[in-house]
């Protein structure tokens, strides 16, 4: 089952695409729910599978006009929602799914339009948001304070000159409000040691910093994986690609944690009490994207798939994988 999907022929194809249509197969159907509509990539070439049925979501009501394009072709076999991560089991309650499918990088339709502000090319107002949000990027760089924006870049955003960065925004906004992304881009710019040796722009780790948190990325993500679990068919694949480190770090855990194959913490001593599993034996595998799909869709170059298939065991609420990252989700929960 390899390349059987023609890339050029989908207008708004996904990364990995063929990866994930191989690793779900369809020799019988099945039910789908896709958790990232966003322009119809996945959704319509599942679609396009006979006896298949997909639910999809995105928070960002822009997208919905795709949604209804598809819903047109497939009207008896297709559903959409604007909803968010967190709210799975409030849309499904107990219906269950095949294949529960996540791709959570950023939408080619939100990055290419200005206005929205996730770019660092844009010149329009900061904004970054993806749909049913609380605050905007606005709202952050001109309301946290040195100390909250320095730990913010930090730590979503990687950034080793996070300090300065941070005390450079604090003191420009003392003398106006920084209502721009090109405001913003040209005071990281201003920030940063210079080094023409780097292949990503110096404002990427920052503008990536302030849309996990404008969004609260890592709360929805660790909500939407563990709700996604409790509405998935024993036998069905979980399938999350991602695009940056903590993404990854949360996925690996919860897939390796919550598996058959977890190792024990010591081999000397017998578990106090059983583990909690949800996925059958987790091989720990990561699919990439090929140099091929690289060249002609550069982003896909930091994608990172990782699929876990549901055992038989009941779903039972656990706080391991909220406690393990209970350091990011309190961090996206600073009041601006």
């Amino acid at each position: 089952m390899k390349n059987f999907i023609n890339q050029t022929e989908i207008s708004h194809f996904p990364v990995l695409l063929n990866e994930v249509i191989e690793i779900c197969g369809f020799q019988k159907g099945k039910d789908f729910l896709d958790c990232t509509f966003g322009g119809g990539g996945y959704s319509e070439s599942i679609l396009k599978m006979p006896n298949t049925n997909v639910s999809a979501i995105d928070r960002d009501e822009s997208v919905s006009k795709f949604a209804l394009n598809l819903k047109k072709k497939f009207p008896k076999r297709f559903n959409f929602r604007t909803e968010k991560f967190s709210n799975i089991i409030k849309i499904f309650g107990d219906k269950k799914f095949d294949f529960i499918i996540f791709d959570l990088g950023v939408s080619s339709y939100q990055l290419n339009n200005m206005s929205r502000g996730f770019s660092f090319k844009s010149k329009e107002n900061l904004n970054m948001s993806m749909g049913l949000n609380e605050i905007t990027a606005f709202d952050a760089i001109n309301n946290l304070n040195e100390n909250e924006l320095k730990l913010i870049i930090k730590i979503f955003g990687e950034e080793k000159e996070a300090n300065r960065i941070a005390r450079n925004i604090i003191k420009k906004r003392k003398i106006k409000k920084i209502s721009t992304a090109e405001e913003l881009k040209n005071i990281i710019e201003f920030s940063k040691k210079k080094n023409f040796k780097k292949k990503i722009n110096v404002s990427t780790k920052t503008f990536q910093a302030l849309r996990i948190f404008v969004n609260k990325e890592i709360s929805e993500l660790t909500q939407g994986i563990t709700q996604a679990t409790q509405i998935l068919k024993p036998g069905g694949k979980l399938i999350v690609i991602s695009f940056h480190s903590i993404e990854d770090k949360i996925i690996k855990f919860f897939f390796k944690n919550f598996s058959s194959s977890k190792s024990k913490k010591s081999r000397y001593f017998p578990d106090q009490k059983k583990n909690i599993t949800y996925f059958e034996d987790y091989k720990n595998k990561v699919i990439k994207a090929k140099s091929l799909e690289i060249s002609k869709n550069p982003p896909s170059r930091s994608a990172k798939l990782r699929f876990a298939i549901r055992n038989n065991e009941i779903f039972k609420n656990s706080s391991e994988l909220i406690e393990k990252f209970k350091s990011y989700i309190e961090l996206e929960m600073t009041n601006v």
